[in-house]
């Protein structure tokens, strides 16, 4: 049966020591039973390596960042367009997604290009800042947690919540801190990096355990694939992972996607205490970095997701292998100075 031709564009090609997406889930569609996919890669800065990577990437396109504002981006979707006709874009990084999430059904309406996310009412219902909230709502555990936005407040916290105390960041970053001299050090260094505000996050011990999954927007869970980290760099991110039998993790994810009418691909991070009880951490909108996983397990969440982002419909995995390992490593690409002139000079490769 011949594929039908796609061309998606995807971002998060930064796939370095704390991963994008991007290049997982490119891979996730290169390896598509139904889709002949031409990617084309969107990047944020010029060493990005999923540029560099032929063989996944077919062209690239720079975009301007999330804060030169919608109407930049707009204008430089439209011209990428013009050239490859997009059929589906897949956004990758939490800055990004508000935009995305807003030009969408512009980019559908003008251009016909379809994509596949949750509306800003949801997305926003999910927010590290209400997460305490979006648990209540769901019936599943959240540590408890407060917004602040001066390190003043957080001897209050800290006294209130106890110590160790987790300080994160609005979009990525999340530290551990013993006291409260550590919890205003990487205040000002998540708070520089990312901005304001701060979220406070009361430590619960356990093991973490991560669920990669996807939703139709209409309270069906598509497809759910459960992670045990077995070794974490110092920035927290996954280096290894094995899948997970477990019914229970996937109870709860299903009454996530569920009750919140989630559309598109998620990221659910728990800690499973020695008592057996599972705590929500975050609930990040797009696919995780290791979702190539879930592909090798047999679901091919990316597959999924452009498939519904075209209209077709999609039956629910029903099944996924245990004890998958996934092992990153790291290599060399050796790239020609001319081609990083050219993606800096024209933003195009």
């Amino acid at each position: 049966m011949s594929k039908r031709k796609v061309t998606v564009a995807v971002s998060g090609l930064n796939n370095i020591d704390s991963p994008g997406p991007g290049i997982p889930v490119i891979r996730g569609l290169k390896e598509s039973s139904k889709f002949e996919v031409r990617i084309i890669g969107l990047s944020y800065e010029n060493l990005e390596p999923g540029l560099y990577l032929h063989d996944l990437v077919d062209k690239s396109y720079s975009i301007p960042l999330p804060s030169s504002g919608m109407d930049s981006l707009l204008q430089r979707l439209a011209y990428i367009n013009s050239i490859e006709n997009l059929d589906v874009i897949i956004p990758n990084f939490d800055a990004e997604l508000h935009s995305f999430i807003k030009l969408g059904p512009i980019l559908k309406r003008d251009f016909g290009i379809a994509s596949f996310m949750p509306d800003l009412e949801t997305f926003e219902s999910r927010h590290k800042s209400v997460l305490f909230e979006f648990g209540e709502k769901n019936e599943v555990k959240v540590p408890k947690s407060k917004m602040i936005f001066s390190p003043n407040e957080i001897l209050a916290v800290g006294n209130s919540f106890g110590f160790p105390l987790v300080i994160k960041g609005k979009f990525y970053d999340a530290s551990i801190a013993a006291t409260p001299e550590q919890a205003i050090n990487y205040f000002h260094k998540i708070s520089a990096k990312w901005g304001l505000p701060i979220i406070l996050q009361e430590f619960v011990s356990g093991n973490e355990v991560n669920v990669t999954a996807i939703g139709d927007g209409n309270g069906n869970c598509i497809g759910a694939v459960p992670m045990r980290k077995l070794y974490i760099t110092d920035k927290g991110k996954a280096w290894a992972g094995i899948s997970l039998l477990d019914d229970e993790l996937i109870k709860i994810t299903n009454r996530v996607i569920g009750n919140s009418k989630w559309r598109g691909g998620c990221e659910l991070e728990f800690i499973k205490t020695n008592a057996g009880e599972y705590y929500l951490l975050e609930m990040n909108p797009r696919f995780p970095a290791w979702v190539y996983l879930a592909v090798a397990c047999g679901q091919n969440h990316p597959e999924a997701l452009v498939s519904m982002a075209l209209g077709e419909e999609v039956k629910p995995f029903d099944t996924y292998q245990n004890g998958k390992l996934f092992v990153r490593y790291s290599f060399d690409q050796i790239v020609d100075l001319a081609e990083f002139e050219k993606i800096s000079t024209l933003g195009e490769l």
